[in-house]
């Protein structure tokens, strides 16, 4: 597809949205789509949006006015929307001899066809997934580090192991949907398709260092739920060992009354 029947010009904006938890993407007609795999239509008014079932979506060319009427059209396919949405904005621009990859801030196309803009939005919507849970991550190693002084200082356990049950459970959680639904590890399904668009896609992830971000976040999360399962089982340990101590308070106990009604009788 030309270039100019995608997009109004040679050089423009690429905004990646992270909407919600998923994106029902059954729910759209297959009459207005430019490509599948994934979903990618024209934006009334001008322009191009791609659409990802876990919930991302990537505009091309698209005004404003114009993203604000796109986001009510498509609201209805949006499962648990997010309240606040998390974005991400660079340059496009078209150069038809220049090199593909990243000036600065820009990324540079030799054009724009819809399997080009296909590979630059599965990167740009790994990229605002993995920010997303940066931050959660980051959040999450704040909340560990008071949790493990309060237990190193002798505070009580209670209220703590629930949360350190919710830690763990947040962070696989975390893990099974970037590996079930995002797969961030895989190569998009066009590139099968057309294996001479795997250098942009393979360029592209290495600019966004999506396989760097990816691996680090992995080990943090890990390294919170192995932080987490160690001080709850410090816990566990620490309320077994009261346990016997409140058995072998109750034998000592029956033991003293025990005497007492033996000496008493006698």
């Amino acid at each position: 597809m030309d270039a100019l029947s995608i997009v109004n010009n040679q050089t423009f904006k690429a905004q990646a949205l992270l909407l919600g938890e998923r994106l029902d993407l059954r729910a759209m007609g297959d009459a207005e789509r430019l490509a599948h795999g994934p979903p990618s239509v024209s934006v009334r008014g001008g322009g191009v949006a791609v659409l990802f079932r876990y919930g991302a979506l990537v505009l091309f060319d698209v005004s404003a006015s114009e993203q604000t009427a796109f986001l009510d059209q498509i609201r209805s396919l949006i499962i648990q929307p997010f309240p606040d949405i998390e974005t991400e904005e660079v340059d496009v621009r078209i150069e038809h001899e220049g090199r593909e990859g990243m000036d600065g801030n820009t990324v540079i196309l030799q054009d724009c066809n819809i399997e080009r803009l296909q590979i630059l939005a599965d990167v740009l919507s790994k990229s605002i997934v993995l920010a997303v849970y940066e931050s959660k991550v980051a959040r999450d190693f704040d909340r560990i580090e008071p949790i493990a002084l309060n237990l190193e200082r002798g505070a009580s356990g209670g209220r703590n192991a629930r949360e350190l049950l919710s830690h763990i459970g947040g962070a696989l959680l975390s893990e099974q949907k970037m590996v079930g639904r995002v797969q961030m590890d895989d190569k998009p399904d066009l590139i099968w398709e057309r294996p001479n668009l795997e250098r942009l896609f393979l360029r592209m992830e290495d600019e966004f260092e999506i396989s760097e971000r990816y691996a680090a976040l992995e080990r943090k999360l890990e390294l919170i739920s192995r932080t987490a399962q160690t001080v709850l089982e410090l816990l566990q340990n620490r309320r077994s060992l009261r346990v016997e101590w409140y058995i072998v308070i109750l034998i000592v106990l029956e033991i003293v009354l025990t005497l007492y009604q033996i000496s008493f009788h006698g």
